[in-house]
Parts: structure tokens; C-alpha cells; sequence
């Protein structure tokens, strides 16, 4: 079926379906069934009962019933083509669905597509008679059209059966009219794609219960994607209920459970009299009575497994197909329930937040002119949690810029109300010991801090860290997100604001009470004053000005701090502690102090009870002064990086577990005494330069989990060290003197990951197959490395393989047997020729990369890698791929630029979930598979410097493609004529090609937001209906030959940059340009211009007006005061006179051009009035008078003329040239990349288009 989007079927249409057949063959039969089972289902049907007499052609009337429909089904049968009628009536569809793309939904009855497609068998011979008609041509290409596009056959459908096949065409018809009809809330921004991905993730076609849950913070939106979820499937559905408020419900002493089980079972039932005498008995008829209806259930805001209990206990309470949708804060009662499928819900990105909040707050998309900065301050404030911008959206509308200011400065301090209600939900129901790890988490620790840092700050305070943190993340308090393989904890501000308003509220007036202090006036105040208590706990500090003295002694009083953070931040402090001198609070358990200013710590503190010290990029020398030899007991986690630290007895800390000494650039010798650590677990020594050899004793380390020896003068590793039976990971990157490993390596049993990059290591040792347990081995970089053991298919953990950048000739055959590997990095292998021909058996890889190498051919089993997702092949000799390649079933990225590929084979068809391919400077390759449009989840597609001179029909078909570009590529000279199938593409670049025209089905893709056809010279004209591109935000036309742009132009609304430079032909522009009410850039250099329309004053958001080299131009329109966001005007080598008075009311303007406008004489004597000027260029121009306002503005003006004039009216100018071009031109281009609007296009703006 050929569908459209819904966006172009919101017009009011008469009939749903329009039927197209012949009746002789199937008015009395199959048509009539399916007119009335149509009807039955409420879809209202234009079917031609005779009530319109018969003509030799279609009747205006029965024109107006075509366009009056939204679908279109074509019953082709044997003797439909010899009616003149029905063809007529054919064209008229077709017609139909081009132009305003309707549904068209071809059905073979008696008949198959290819005699429909090629006028052949039955379907021919009754054609046959109109060869010689006028419209023959026409009537001919309309069906081969309506045979291509996706329909039914009966003989291939339902066996034949045709009230099958009639249930099966009312069904497809139905979903397709509803996807129609349906639309969203106009003021749920973003909702659409978080539907489509919830919905894909229901598997609606699959024929089992599933349940699914939503889960998120408080005011993130889960009722609002499931409500939108809901009703956009249950159509789907024979009953539904969406039971809301469960938590608040089930709390309530009058109702509960009870209550929302007998909603459940009216919904469903349709009975609103049915009562349960209680839960039990509840959860009985709910699992009778729903076992045999396929329902929809949305079972909104649970908190307690009891509640999923009594809703819906079991998958086998329900008939299959039915689908159960869960919203919650709390994960753990959807893994306590055995729900698998879990949505995160994502809060809003800053475009979607301001587009939510401008509706609120304005009624529009955007901001109206004078807020947007204030706009922008309340949408970082949200942080994309739709709650609080509803909230401020509704309470800001209509309200004046002061009353804004004032709002918003209040929630600095006073957090919203109505948030902070709901999201202190899920705090009020934890344990009170998580509520203190959500507090220190909340006050203290900084967001993005990595996991194992934050575990060790809570242990260190005698929490339970891990299963604390895994509540808080289950209950969606915190998140946890992997970055390069570490785990990082983060909160929502809005959270984070939630607990520290729990501190302050406590004693909202008295800092010096708070349990946690993080703000950095009210902490120098409590200190320089001496005002501590005993009620803190916590302080986070970070100070440039406060003596460390008072900061210590003011620390007195505080009795029961347990947490010290303190950041010197770029402190010059190099101070001598004496017997006087104040100390840190006793009851300290973590001490972090960032460029602690003293040689070592005060004598007097006794540190009994500290578990974490760490003071990085400080003065400190010695732990204790003097000789003193205090033993730290409790003493855990030691990190002195960056530090003068010399030597360090490790005598005192007997019980350390971390050692990190990165850094340490003075550190000479391997720390004293520490082969007596016997609970080390990790010891960090990497950029210790001056370190050269290890201790001997090393091996005593034997609980030693990880060793960082990176960016050190280290020699060698000594033999012991491989009596290490629980190292984990050793990290040699950069050792530059290290060139071999000890022969015993692979003593290591417990040895997971092993880096050596950038080494001079020339060899492995051979037992290093012996390392059972490895998963990672890095040897990138290791230029003298020449092979690998043949042996080291026997590593049978390795997940990861690097050898990158080495002078391996060949891998040995025994890598096939590496099972577990999922990566294999042979870049810039320069040596390497050949891949082993059993490649294939590495049966879990995902990425193999194999850029810049000499390899000539692939093995034909690498097709046989059922895992692969990334194939890289770019800047190698390959010549041809495996004719099997579409069997890699998991590939999603495959780049084979500046290879020379002549073909790709056909079954690259068959690569279902490939996203990506990269084509670029293929120069050999001369067409592409003509069923490419077979790659249904392609979406990026770039093509570059190849032979390719068009495109397959089939690419219409690829609806997941977003991304399009075709650049440099002199050979390409159009495009197909239907792209109505790319319904998701959003970036389509031409550069640098033949194409002369655009077809006018481009003007379908709805979702473009980037076309760019710069220095496509062949290029004339743009289709006239351009302007139905609505959401199209860049449109890049430089270097071309078109001459004028269409009116429809005007309706681009969402248009922000439009790129004319270099359109030589170009004299004028459209007189409702003004209608561009987003347009921000407009370029317009190097053209025929003669004139600007007058409405172009309209554009309000322009802020980059370029108009270099229009030397047709000779004035500018009167009232230019409607450019108020102007910050950029450029008139150089015009013909322009005069400027006009109102160019002193662009406020904005920060940048006027006049270089070299010969004709203008005088500047506006109100030019001073341009406030934001910061440069001006009159070089070249015939001005002789500087208006007087000008010295209003000579203080941070760049101003650029005669120095003669400049001289004669009191400026300064230097008396040794300056070269004036070449600072035009830098000062210029800081504006280019402050715009970013140069002619090259890069991932960042691809990311920003998707």
C-alpha cells in the first residue's frame, strides 16, 4: 500500500475509501461483500451503484468523489482494463496519490501484479483494444504505477479464501485510516517519536501477552506517553481500561484495590454495576473473565508489587495478543513482577523544552521578540522535565519582562512548589538510612561523579553503598550511565534541588545548622566567623580567597563532620604548619582537600576514624611532620595525585586498599614498605616519569586487582610479578623503554585486561595464551611489533582485540577460535595482506576494522559473522565483496570508502538491519543494486566521487532513511522521479552534481530540515511547490543556475538559513519573502539583485544579511526597522546611494559593511544610535562626514575607512600600515563560525538535523 504521512491528510474528506473495479467482474460478488464490510466497520464508502450515468468518460461529478477520498482501493480483475471508465477513473487515482499523496491500495482478484505492471495474459488482451486510443499511453502507465505499489493478491492471501482476504483488506484499511485520523495533543512536544519507539517495542503483530513498563522521575511524562501510547493502539484492542492513579488510589481507605479492580472489569465487561466483595475474590474474576478477550491495559503510577498483583497477577489472566503497559517511578516493582520490557522515559532535548514552553508561556512555537533569553534561562532551569515547564509556562503567560526577571531570580532559592510535591514522592517512601545516601548524593557530590568514587565517599561515611545506590536508581532518585566503559552517577537538578530544600527547610534561616553545607558564601561566612555546630556533617567548598588557616580552625566546632571536600582552586598558598596550628575535626571519615596548601597534615589531628584522604595537586611532602608516625588505622583509599610527594612510608597505612599516585612527577623511587600492604587492591602510578624500576617485593601484593604503570620510565616488569594471582588489569601505555614482557606472563590466571599501547614491545611472550581469563588486549601503537603468538586463539576470553597501527604481516589461524571476540582493530596494519579463510568461525564479533591495510580480498566465510554490526573497509585495495555478504543478518554500519569496488553484489539487499553505508570516492563503482530499497533500516547513505549516474527506482522505499548525501559526484544527473517513500529523510545533500532538475515528489518529504544543492551548476529551477517542505530549516542553493525562487517559497516556516550566494542568474526575490518567519541567515553575494522586497523587513529573526557583490543593488527598502534581531549587514562593491534613516533602529547590529559602496556619500546622522555596533567599514566609499554620534560608540568600535577622514574628525589611527583586508576578513569570519554557516557540512550539524 502506498501510504502517506498524516500530515498531508488532515484536510476534511467526504468518503474514507473510494472503490475502483469493474462490475461485470465483481459488483454482485466481491465487491459488494467488501462495500458492506467496509461499512460495517464504520468506514464510509464511495462505491459507484449506477447512480451516476455512464459515459465514455468519468463525469466532474465522479472527479469530485475521487478527490473527496481518503484511500483508494483498486479492484483490478480480467476485464478491468477494457473499460475506458475504469482506466479513466485509474489515471484520476494515480493522479491523486502523486500530487497530494493519497492512500492507493491495489488488490488483484483474479488477476496477478505482473499482468496488471506489463499488460500481459488476461490483463493484456482486454487493453489490446485500446492500443490505438489517444490516452492509451497514459491509461498504460497508470497501471504499471498501481502495479508496483504494495497491495493484496487474493490467490497468495488466505489461501484463496476470499471472506479472508475481505477481513484481511478491511483490517489493513482500518489501521491505516487510523494512523490517519489519529492525531496528538498539539501541545506534547516530541510526543510522536517516543509513541512510535514505545509502540515498535509492543511487537503488536506478535501473538503473546506481554506486559511493558514506563519508567521515569516524577513529572518526566509517563502518564502522558502512555495515555498517548494508549490511545493511539487500543483500537487494536476488543476491550480496554486505562486505570489511573494506582499509588494515590490504593491509599485511599474508602476505595483500594477493590476499587480499581471493578474499574478494570466495567471497562472491560462494559458493566458499570459489577462489584467484588474484596481483593481476592477480585484477582479471581479478573483472571476468569479476561482469559478470553484480548484487552489493552494501562495501569498508570504503581509503587507496590501488591498493586500488579491484584491488576494483573499473571501473563495467563489473558488472552494472547493482549498487552498490559505499567508506568512507575520504582523499577524493582517491575523486576519484582518478572516484567522484562522496561521504557525509560526521556525528558525533553533544550529544542523540544523550548517549543513545549513557548506554547505554554506564548501560544507559538518559539519565542516572541524580547524573551528569548529569558525563554532560555527557564528551559535550562527544567532540564527537560515537562512538569516544571508546564508549570512555569502557565504561570508566566502574559506576564511583563520584569515580572519574568523576578520569577526567575526567585528560583535560585525557592524551588517550584508543585515539582517539588510530586518528586518528594519517592523520597518520603525510602528507608531512612537511603535517605541519607540520596542527601549526600543530592548536597555533596557533583553530578556525573563516576560510580566507584561515589561508592567510596558513602562507604567511607559507614554506608552500604551499593545496594543503596541500586535503590535510588530503581526508584529513578539517580541514574547510572556507562561513558568508555566507567559507570557515572547522575541526578536531575530538579532532584538534587528536592534534597537540598529537605536540609534547608529543616532550619531555613541558619545555615550553621544544616546537616550539609555546598554553598561556597555560606560556608566562608560560617567559617571566617567561627559560627560551626555540631549539626553538620557534610561540606563541599570550593574557594579561591579564604585563608586555609581560618578555613581549618573554623572547621573547630564541628564535632560531627564526617565529610570534607574542599577545592583550593588555583591556590598560591605554600604555607609551614606549626605546633599552634589549628586541626581537622576528629570524627572525619572522607577528607578530599584539592591543592591542600600545606607540606603535610597538622600534628594534632588524629585521624582515627578517616577511611579516604585525598588531596591531589597539593604541597604536601610527608603525611606526618617532624618525625611524627601516627598509623591511620581505618585508612582505605589514599590518592595524593599530582602532588610533590618524594617518597612515602607506607607503614602507616596498613590497611590500604587504592594507592593512587598519578602524577607524581617527583616520585623517584617505588614506595617504601609496600610489599607490606597486604588488602592493596589497586595501585596507580601512571605518569610517575621518573619512576624506572619496581619493587622486587611486588609479588607480596597478592590481593593486587589492578596495576597502572602507564607513562612511566619503567624498564621491564620483574618475574615475580607473575605470582600476582588476582591482578586484574596491568596498563603499560606509553612505557617507551619497556620492549619485552616477562616470559611467565601468562601466570596471571586472574588477568582480564592487558594494555600495552605505545610500547616498544616487539614480541609476546608465548605463554600468553595461558591468560584464560583475558578480555582485553591492547597493543595499538606498537609500531616494532611484527607478529602475535601463534598460539593466541587459546585466549578463549578475549573480547577485544587491538593491533591497530603494528607491522603485523598476517594473523595466525588459530584466531578463528577466539569465540568470545567481539571487536578486532587491524587499522593502519599496513603489512597486513591477507585475513585466515576460516574468519568466519569468530562467531560473537561486532566490529572488525580493517581501514588502511593491504588486504585485496575478504574470505568468503566472513560472511558467516551472524553478529557483525560495524564493517570497516575504507582506504584498502579491495576490488570486490563476497556475493554472500547479505548473509552478515546483524550488520549495521559498512564503510567501504576509497576502495575500488567495480559492483556491489545483490544479496547487500538482504542486509535488514543495515543503518549505515558509506560509498565515499568509490571511483570504480558504476551503479548500485537495484533493489537497494530492500535495506529497510538504512539511515545514512553517502555516496561520493563514483560513476553512479542515477539512482534504482526502489530507493523511494527506503521510509527509515534520514540521511542522504550525495557530494562531488559529477556523474550523477537525477534523481528518481517518486521519493514519496523517503518519508523520514531529514537531510539530503547534492553537492558538485549534473542534476538539472528536481522531481516535484520531493516536495513530500515532510520531515526534511537540510537541503542543500550548492554548486550543483546545472541546476535552473526548484519546484513549484517547494513550500510544502514544513519543517525544512536549511536550504543551501549556492552556485547554481536557478533564476528565480518559486512564491510557494514563503511557506517555509520553519526556515532559518536560505544560502543564495553565487546564483548568478538570480535578479529578484519572491515579494512575500517576508512570510519566512524563522529565517535567521539569508545570503544573497554574487547575485543579479536589484531590489529587496519590502517585505523582507518583516523577518524578525534575521540576524545575518549578506548582500556582498550585488552591483545591480542600488537602494535598500525604506523601513528597515522590523530586522530587530539584525546583527550582521554586509553591502560591499552595492551600488547603494544612501542608507536608510531606519537602519539607527537595529539595536542589534553589531556589524556594517560598506567596503568599497563607491556611490555612498553619507552615513545617517543617528547612526550613533546603533548601540551594539562593534565594527564598521567605510573603506573605499565616498564618505566625507562622519556623523557626530559616532563618538558615542568609538570605545569598542573597529573602524575602518580614510585615514585621512578618520584624522579630520578626531579618531586615532596608528601611523604604521595595517593591512585592512586581512582584518575585515578575520573579523568577518568570527561571525562565519560564530553562525556556522560555511559551506561545509559536518557530523555536528547531521546530529543537530536528527
Amino acid at each position: 500500500m502506498a501510504s502517506s504521512s498524516t500530515s498531508s491528510m488532515q484536510k476534511s474528506f467526504k468518503y474514507d475509501v473510494f472503490l475502483s473495479f469493474r462490475g461485470i467482474d465483481t459488483r454482485k460478488n466481491f465487491v459488494d461483500h467488501l462495500y458492506h464490510a467496509l461499512q460495517q466497520q464504520g468506514i464510509y464508502t464511495y462505491k459507484d451503484d449506477m447512480r451516476i450515468k455512464k459515459r465514455k468518460r468519468i463525469s466532474d461529478e465522479l472527479i469530485g468523489s475521487i478527490q473527496d477520498s481518503k484511500f483508494y482501493i483498486i479492484v483490478f480483475s480480467k476485464n478491468y482494463a477494457s473499460s475506458p471508465w475504469c482506466l479513466d477513473e485509474l489515471v484520476k487515482i494515480m493522479e491523486c496519490h502523486k500530487t497530494t499523496q493519497h492512500n492507493v491500495y491495489p488488490v488483484f482478484y483474479d488477476v496477478e501484479p505482473t499482468e496488471v505492471r506489463k499488460q500481459s495474459g488476461a490483463v493484456g488482451e482486454a487493453f489490446a483494444k485500446h492500443e490505438k486510443a489517444e490516452a492509451a499511453e497514459k491509461w498504460s502507465e497508470a497501471m504499471k504505477e498501481a502495479a508496483d505499489l504494495a497491495g493484496l493478491e487474493l490467490k497468495n492471501t488466505a489461501d484463496g479464501h476470499e471472506a479472508k482476504f475481505i477481513q484481511k483488506i478491511v483490517e489493513d484499511i482500518s489501521l491505516e485510516l487510523h494512523t490517519i485520523n489519529f492525531s496528538f495533543d498539539k501541545k506534547l512536544v516530541g510526543i510522536e517519536t517516543r509513541v512510535n519507539d514505545f509502540v515498535s517495542s509492543l511487537d503488536l503483530g506478535i501473538n503473546d501477552v506481554r506486559m511493558i513498563g514506563i519508567k521515569g522521575m516524577g513529572g518526566a511524562g509517563k502518564t502522558t506517553l502512555a495515555r498517548a501510547v494508549f490511545d493511539k493502539i487500543s483500537f487494536r484492542f476488543e476491550d480496554k481500561s486505562f486505570v489511573e492513579n494506582v499509588r494515590e488510589v490504593t491509599n485511599t481507605p474508602l476505595s483500594g484495590l477493590k476499587s480499581l479492580q471493578e474499574q478494570i472489569l466495567s471497562d472491560v465487561l462494559n458493566d458499570k454495576d459489577i462489584r467484588v466483595s474484596g481483593v481476592h475474590e477480585g484477582q479471581n474474576i479478573l483472571k476468569r473473565r479476561m482469559r478470553g478477550r484480548k484487552v489493552l491495559i494501562a495501569l498508570d503510577d504503581v509503587d507496590d508489587i501488591e498493586q500488579l498483583e491484584a491488576l494483573a497477577g499473571e501473563h495467563d489472566w489473558f488472552k494472547s495478543g493482549s498487552r498490559i503497559i505499567i508506568t512507575t517511578r520504582d523499577e524493582q516493582v517491575l523486576l519484582a513482577h518478572r516484567v522484562t520490557l522496561i521504557h525509560d522515559v526521556n525528558l525533553l532535548s533544550d529544542k523540544e523544552a523550548s517549543c513545549l514552553f513557548s506554547r505554554y508561556a506564548f501560544g507559538r512555537e518559539i519565542p516572541v521578540q524580547g524573551y528569548q533569553e529569558l525563554a532560555e534561562q527557564v528551559v535550562h532551569y527544567a532540564s527537560g522535565l515537562p512538569l516544571t515547564i508546564k508549570v512555569l509556562g502557565s504561570l508566566l503567560f502574559g506576564k511583563d519582562k520584569a515580572e519574568w526577571k523576578d520569577a526567575l531570580e526567585r528560583l535560585k532559592t525557592i524551588p517550584l512548589a508543585k515539582t517539588l510535591k510530586i518528586l518528594e514522592l519517592s523520597y518520603t517512601a525510602l528507608e531512612e538510612d537511603y535517605k541519607e545516601i540520596f542527601l549526600d548524593v543530592a548536597c555533596i557530590m557533583k553530578g556525573g561523579t563516576r560510580k566507584d568514587q561515589v561508592i567510596k565517599v558513602l562507604e567511607s561515611c559507614g554506608f552500604c553503598a551499593k545496594i543503596g545506590l541500586r535503590v535510588l536508581q530503581l526508584k529513578s532518585l539517580i541514574t547510572v550511565d556507562v561513558y568508555r566503559g566507567y559507570e557515572f552517577v547522575s541526578m536531575h537538578d530538579h532532584l538534587r534541588e528536592m534534597g537540598m530544600n529537605i536540609v534547608r527547610r529543616l532550619h531555613p534561616k541558619m545555615p550553621k545548622k544544616h546537616s550539609r553545607l555546598w554553598k561556597n558564601d555560606e560556608i566562608e561566612h560560617i567559617l571566617a566567623n567561627d559560627l560551626g555546630t555540631e549539626e553538620t556533617r557534610c561540606i563541599r567548598l570550593y574557594t579561591e580567597k579564604l585563608d586555609p588557616y581560618i578555613l581549618i580552625k573554623g572547621l573547630a566546632k564541628m564535632k560531627a563532620l564526617r565529610f570534607l571536600y574542599v577545592d583550593m582552586r588555583d591556590c598560591l598558598w605554600n604555607l609551614e604548619l606549626d605546633t599552634f596550628s589549628p586541626s581537622f575535626p576528629d570524627t572525619l571519615e572522607y577528607l578530599s582537600f584539592n591543592q591542600y596548601p600545606f607540606t603535610s597534615l597538622p600534628k594534632t589531628f588524629q585521624a582515627s576514624n578517616l577511611v579516604t584522604l585525598e588531596m591531589r595537586r597539593s604541597k604536601i611532602i610527608l603525611l606526618w611532620e617532624g618525625g611524627e608516625r601516627k598509623v591511620l588505622e581505618k585508612l582505605r583509599f589514599l590518592d595524593l595525585s599530582y602532588s610533590k610527594l618524594k617518597t612515602l612510608d607506607l607503614r602507616l597505612v596498613p590497611n590500604l586498599e587504592t594507592l593512587t599516585l598519578t602524577g607524581c612527577s617527583d616520585l623517584v623511587e617505588f614506595p617504601d614498605g609496600i610489599w607490606k600492604l597486604e588488602s592493596l587492591k589497586s595501585l596507580e602510578l601512571d605518569g610517575c616519569k621518573l619512576l624506572e624500576k619496581l619493587s622486587e617485593d611486588l609479588h607480596r601484593l597478592r590481593y593486587l586487582e589492578k596495576l597502572n604503570l602507564s607513562s612511566t620510565s619503567i624498564e621491564y616488569l620483574p618475574e615475580s610479578i607473575s605470582i600476582l594471582k588476582h591482578l586484574k588489569y596491568l596498563q603499560l601505555d606509553r612505557c617507551q623503554s619497556i620492549e619485552k614482557l616477562p616470559e611467565d606472563l601468562g601466570q596471571l590466571k586472574s588477568l582480564e585486561h592487558l594494555s600495552l599501547s605505545s610500547t616498544k614491545i616487539q614480541h609476546l611472550p608465548d605463554s600468553i595464551y595461558m591468560l584464560k581469563h583475558l578480555e582485553s588486549l591492547n597493543l595499538d601503537n606498537c609500531t616494532l611489533l611484527e607478529k602475535i603468538p601463534e598460539d593466541l586463539g587459546q585466549l578463549e576470553s578475549l573480547e577485544h582485540l587491538t593491533l591497530s597501527y603494528t607491522k603485523i604481516q598476517y594473523l595466525p589461524d588459530s584466531i578463528c577460535m577466539l569465540k568470545r571476540l567481539e571487536s578486532l582493530k587491524l587499522t593502519n596494519c599496513q603489512l597486513l595482506e591477507k585475513l585466515p579463510e576460516d574468519l568466519g568461525q569468530l562467531e560473537s564479533l561486532e566490529q572488525l576494522s580493517l581501514s588502511s591495510t593491504k588486504i585485496k580480498h575478504l574470505p568468503n566465510s566472513i560472511c558467516m559473522l551472524k553478529h557483525l554490526k560495524s564493517l570497516e573497509l575504507n582506504f584498502i585495495l579491495l576490488e570486490e565483496l563476497p556475493e554472500d555478504l547479505g548473509q552478515l543478518e546483524s550488520l549495521e554500519n559498512l564503510t567501504l570508502s576509497s576502495t575500488k569496488i567495480q559492483h556491489l553484489p545483490d544479496s547487500i539487499c538482504m542486509l535488514k538491519h543495515l543503518k549505515s553505508l558509506n560509498l565515499g570516492d568509490c571511483w570504480f563503482l558504476e551503479k548500485l543494486p537495484e533493489d537497494l530499497g530492500q535495506l529497510k533500516c538504512l539511515d545514512k547513505l553517502h555516496i561520493s566521487y563514483t560513476k553512479i549516474k542515477h539512482f534504482p527506482d526502489s530507493i523511494s522505499m527506503l521510509k527509515h532513511l534520514k540521511v542522504l548525501k550525495l557530494h562531488d559526484w559529477a556523474s550523477f544527473e537525477m534523481l528518481p522521479e517518486d521519493l514519496s517513500g523517503l518519508r523520514c529523510l531529514k537531510v539530503l545533500l547534492m553537492l558538485s552534481t549534473k542534476i538539472r532538475h528536481l522531481p516535484d515528489s520531493i516536495c513530500m518529504l515532510k520531515h526534511l530540515k537540510l537541503l542543500s544543492l550548492a554548486q550543483c551548476w546545472l541546476l535552473e529551477k526548484l519546484p513549484d511547490d517547494i513550500g510544502r517542505l514544513e519543517f525544512l530549516e536549511k536550504l543551501r542553493l549556492h552556485h547554481t543556475k536557478i533564476k528565480y525562487l518559486p512564491d510557494s517559497i514563503s511557506m517555509l516556516k520553519h526556515l532559518k538559513v536560505l544560502k543564495l550566494d553565487e546564483c548568478q542568474l538570480l535578479e529578484m526575490l519572491p515579494e512575500d519573502l517576508g512570510g519566512l518567519d524563522c529565517l535567521e541567515v539569508l545570503r544573497l553575494s554574487y547575485t543579479k539583485i536589484r531590489n529587496l522586497p519590502d517585505s523582507i523587513c518583516m523577518l524578525k529573526h534575521l540576524e545575518y544579511l549578506d548582500l556582498d557583490h550585488c552591483s545591480l543593488l542600488e537602494k535598500l527598502p525604506e523601513d528597515l526597522s522590523g530586522l530587530v534581531c539584525l546583527q550582521v549587514l554586509r553591502l560591499p562593491y552595492t551600488y547603494i546611494r544612501y542608507l536608510p534613516d531606519s537602519i539607527c533602529m537595529l539595536k542589534q547590529l553589531r556589524v556594517l559593511n560598506l567596503c568599497e559602496c563607491s556611490l555612498l556619500e553619507k552615513l545617517p546622522e543617528d547612526l550613533g544610535e546603533l548601540e551594539s555596533l562593534e565594527f564598521l567599514n567605510i573603506v573605499g566609499t565616498s564618505v566625507w562626514f562622519i556623523p557626530q554620534g559616532i563618538h558615542n560608540l568609538i570605545v569598542g568600535l573597529h573602524f575602518c575607512g580614510s585615514r585621512r577622514l578618520l584624522h579630520s574628525f578626531g579618531f586615532d589611527v596608528e601611523d604604521e600600515d595595517v593591512n585592512e583586508d586581512k582584518y575585515i576578513y578575520e573579523y568577518e569570519d568570527d561571525y562565519e563560525d560564530q553562525y556556522g554557516y560555511g559551506y561545509e557540512y559536518d557530523d555536528e550539524e547531521e546530529d543537530e538535523m536528527l
